[in-house]
């Protein structure tokens, strides 16, 4: 790391005890950087870095709640509105027994890179609660969501801070989260949350959108190559919703998916993951994979484990953050891997980076390759806004062109810095010089 900046990052750790993700997130972009700080030394002198690594504000809150039994239950909610340079704080909400602060603010940080690049007019935010949907009734999940948005609303607006979903945060719960905050406000206020159901403010595309961006952009970085998906074995890890429309994009371009994973274990399906059924076992059922393997002749269904034991050409992680990691990825390299696409925040680990970038593999990181989601939220601002709603052909192509755009701006960054190819400091560099130049504009704030 740059020498200049190796106090400011200590810094930032020593301000920020305990929080590995964010550390993790942190020295990452740092190691990007100096090369930026030798053409702008202003950024220095502005302690751009420093005001970019302390958000904005911080609300952590009590969210209590009764279950079917009538018992009390209590979770904590946050809500870390990092940076508002460019627009309105914009990012999800997770809820699962793994948020704390530290992963709030991590997911948080990144979406400030995520969403510059895009080049959409968003800041950066991110929340959640260590709350658990998982095997709670609908009546449950809408009471906590109602605690939850009755605390969380006084925070956010349109012109204010955009919440959307993450995991554990789907069309239920944005559902129940619109419905508290409308009747709170008294306000039919529908570019306050993105992730809405079609039928009273949501965009077609928006639950497509964070798969189908990864595979686009996993796709252009093979044309760099003068290669396509076109007949590559691909991995995938996860079965959610970024999971399972990764999968239909990745194979509506030629590819075959041989392998899903969810937190029990990992299917393979040599002839190609059935979509229609792996949406129905996860979606409609919300059962374990094990059921898709019981219900699919020729599949096999591995009981724990990891799915990246499994041979590919393209990887796709599509879970959570710190899945893949330095062993995996030796085992995918020397299985003749020859790109990756992060559809999950920071999947993989500094690790298994370094092993990837060694290799020679495209790696697209998860700020650039998974930023679908996002610009798909902002498309569906943009129709609350205007009072419109675009078809699904229409709002596929902006996606596209936006992805397309992104791939662009990284390659040319990382060519400009003198590292053709290297995503990761093209995504960086192009996030952070965005968001500095307007903080700079912008005075001391």
């Amino acid at each position: 790391m740059d020498a200049r900046l190796e106090a400011i990052r200590d810094t930032v750790l020593a301000r920020n005890p305990g929080e590995a993700e964010f550390h993790q997130a942190v020295v990452e972009v740092f190691e990007s950087l100096g090369p930026v700080h030798d053409r702008h030394p202003e950024f220095l002198e502005a302690a751009i870095l420093e005001r970019l690594c302390e958000p904005e504000r911080q609300i952590i809150f009590r969210v209590p709640w009764t279950d079917d039994a009538g018992r009390v239950r209590i979770n904590r909610g946050f809500r870390v509105e990092f940076n508002s340079a460019l627009g309105p704080y914009k990012g999800g909400l997770r809820f699962h027994p793994s948020v704390y602060l530290g992963i709030v603010k991590f997911l948080g940080f990144e979406q400030i890179f995520k969403n510059a690049l895009t080049g959409m007019p968003i800041g950066g935010g991110k929340g959640g609660s260590d709350f658990d949907p998982r095997g709670r009734s609908d009546a449950e999940v809408m009471r906590f969501c109602q605690s939850f948005m009755t605390e969380l609303y006084r925070h956010i607006g349109e012109y204010t801070d955009v919440p959307a979903g993450d995991i554990g945060v789907g069309g239920r719960e944005i559902g129940y989260l619109f419905g508290q905050y409308k009747r709170i406000t008294n306000r039919y206020e529908s570019g306050v949350l993105t992730g809405k159901g079609v039928s009273w403010g949501g965009s077609l595309v928006r639950p497509e959108a964070t798969g189908f961006g990864t595979v686009i952009f996993t796709q252009e970085m093979l044309k760099t190559r003068g290669t396509s998906l076109e007949g590559q074995r691909v991995v995938v890890s996860g079965s959610g919703n970024v999971a399972i429309n990764a999968i239909a994009k990745a194979q509506s371009l030629g590819a075959t998916v041989v392998a899903c994973s969810d937190s029990s274990g990992y299917v393979v399906d040599e002839t190609g993951i059935d979509v229609a059924l792996l949406r129905e076992v996860k979606e409609v059922q919300r059962a374990r994979l094990k059921e898709y393997a019981e219900r699919r002749a020729g599949v096999s269904y591995v009981d724990g484990g990891s799915v990246w034991d499994v041979g590919a050409t393209v990887a796709l992680p599509c879970a959570t953050q710190n899945e893949l990691d330095g062993g995996a990825a030796a085992r995918l390299v020397r299985g003749g891997l020859v790109a990756v696409g992060e559809g999950a925040n920071m999947p993989s680990t500094r690790g298994a980076i370094a092993v990837f970038q060694e290799a020679g593999v495209l790696f697209g990181p998860g700020k650039a390759a998974n930023a679908g989601g996002v610009a798909t939220s902002a498309l569906e601002m943009q129709q609350n806004a205007s009072r419109d709603s675009w078809s699904f052909e229409h709002t596929e192509e902006r996606l596209t062109d936006i992805m397309v755009g992104i791939h662009e701006r990284c390659a040319a960054t990382a060519e400009e810095y003198g590292e053709p190819g290297n995503y990761v400091l093209g995504a960086n560099i192009g996030g952070f010089v965005k968001v500095a130049d307007a903080m700079l504009a912008q005075g001391l704030i």
